[in-house]
This record gives C-alpha cells, sequence and structure tokens, in this order.
C-alpha cells in the first residue's frame, strides 16, 4: 500500500516544514490505565509537537485503545495529560472539545440520526450556550462532507450505510470540531483501500493546513510508515520502542514484539512491512 516516491518525498518536505516549529502539543508523563483490575497502560510517556503526527502501533491487547481513550478523558488515569501546557483535567468540557477530538473505533450512532445532523454535533463546542448553528457551522460541514465523499448522503439515516460509510461519517464530525488535536483510534477499520487513503490523505491535508496536531492508532505498519512522522510500540501496555518509522519498523523490533516473521523493505521514503508465511 506504499504511495509513489513523488507523493512520499512531498510529505516528506511538508513534515520538515512542521517540525520547524518547537512548540509541544501533546506530553504525557507516566500515564498508567488500569481497566477491570489489570493495568493495560504502564506508565506511557510521550511528547508530540504542534502540526506533527505520531501514530502508535502494537500487537493486540498492547494498550493502544486504552491510551487514547484516556487521553481523550474517557477513562481515569494516574499520570500527567497536558495539551499546550494545560493540563487536562483542568480543562472545562466545552473548553477540553476544542482542544481534542476523538473518533473512537466503535463510536455510538443515534437512531434514526442523518449524516448531516450527526456530523453538525461536531460544531456544538462552538456555538454559545442555547445558541444555534450559523452559515459557518452549515458550510464546515458541507466543506468536509463533500471531501469525505458523503456530500450525496447528507440526508439518509445513518443506519442506512456501509461500516464504511459511517466511520467516514464518524471522521466528519470530528474535523468539522475544528480542534487543535486529533485522536484517531484505527480511523481505517471497515474501509477500502480507495478510502483508507482518502481519509488518511484528508487528515494529512488538514494537519499542514492547519497545523492540526494527529494521533492515531494504525494496525496497518505500512500505512502508519507512510503518514506518521513519529511512531510509538506498545507491548503490554508499556513502550517498547519509540521513533522515526525507519528507526521503528524494523524485522528485529516486530518480530519480537508482534511474535510474527516479517520483513522490511524500504524503497526511497517508504517503508512497506511484509508478513511472511512459515515453512
Amino acid at each position: 500500500m506504499a504511495r509513489s516516491s513523488s507523493t512520499s518525498c512531498d510529505h516528506s518536505v511538508a513534515r520538515r516544514e512542521l517540525r520547524l516549529s518547537t512548540e509541544t502539543a501533546v506530553e504525557v508523563r507516566n500515564l498508567t490505565v488500569s481497566r477491570g483490575g489489570r493495568v493495560v497502560v504502564d506508565a506511557v510517556s510521550c511528547a508530540v509537537g504542534r502540526g506533527e503526527w505520531l501514530a502508535v502501533v502494537g500487537p493486540n491487547g498492547a494498550g493502544k485503545t486504552s491510551l487514547l481513550l484516556a487521553m481523550a478523558g474517557l477513562l481515569e488515569a494516574d499520570g500527567r495529560i497536558e495539551f499546550h501546557g494545560s493540563e487536562l483535567k483542568d480543562l472545562p468540557v466545552k473548553q477540553r472539545a476544542r482542544v481534542v477530538a476523538l473518533v473512537p473505533q466503535t463510536p455510538v450512532i443515534p437512531p434514526g440520526m442523518t449524516v448531516a445532523a450527526y456530523v453538525l454535533l461536531g460544531r456544538t463546542a462552538h456555538l454559545p450556550n442555547f445558541g444555534r448553528e450559523g452559515k459557518a457551522d452549515l458550510d464546515s460541514v458541507a466543506t468536509v462532507l463533500q471531501r469525505l465523499g458523503l456530500d450525496r448522503m447528507h440526508g439518509r439515516a445513518l443506519s442506512t450505510l456501509s461500516g464504511g460509510e459511517r466511520q467516514r461519517a464518524c471522521i466528519a464530525r470530528a474535523l468539522v470540531q475544528e480542534a487543535e488535536v486529533l485522536l484517531l483510534d484505527e480511523p481505517t477499520v471497515g474501509l477500502d483501500l480507495r478510502h483508507q487513503l482518502d481519509v488518511l490523505d484528508l487528515v494529512d491535508d488538514l494537519r499542514r493546513e492547519r497545523a492540526l496536531t494527529v494521533l492515531s492508532t494504525l494496525h496497518d505498519l505500512t500505512l502508519a510508515a507512510q503518514y506518521a512522522d513519529h511512531l510509538l510500540l506498545l507491548d503490554a501496555g508499556r513502550v517498547a520502542v519509540s521513533g522515526t518509522p525507519d528507526e521503528v519498523l524494523t524485522d528485529a523490533h516486530l518480530e519480537r514484539h508482534y511474535g510474527g516473521r516479517v520483513r522490511v523493505i524500504r524503497d526511497g521514503d517508504n517503508v512497506i512491512v511484509v508478513p511472511m508465511r512459515h515453512g
């Protein structure tokens, strides 16, 4: 699923430009999360610069989703989570929604709601108390729906959409929220190849346009290498390896922490992870 070398080079240039800013957008210090009496995130620390993309990878059960849910304030956690220097727990709910937006892996879909109405919910944080949406809010929804290929479905009930279409609607809702930090938990689940790339390209474009900071979990290591500036590889809740895709995605690291045979191919700026059959 590697993109062409020319495309990858363009993204590399964009990354270098974004790294000119030394501002830290997200900082996590010794974050620990317990679920069902078991520690699932164990003293994780990381920092992400403004406008950068960090992909959290690792085997099933490594704690990736729990880490993102804690960063969104949806799971209790020990440790410290800061967005642009402000601690998460100190942010009022409405202000928090302007700072960080989450696209969960399994979103709750209100019954009977249309695509446009659902996506419009993402503008709630920008409305005054008891206020109604205005033209700018409706225009924001229309623009994102068009860019995600959902404009012709705006009046349809979410329940009538395919799994991939619903996933794109959930991403659209987060994008119109216009938060400074976007958390994506497996954003390509249920999407075909074209729409996987469409969604990730859109997020990457908005990242450069708005200096949006992105943290995502991704099972597809090749896609993670294509889009993310840095990777954080979790194993059993702990940070096993962190660094650039080239530093993290090695045969030795992946075989040790995933327990399978892989071959990592480097083709110019592309890093491609190929699983190998046994025998």
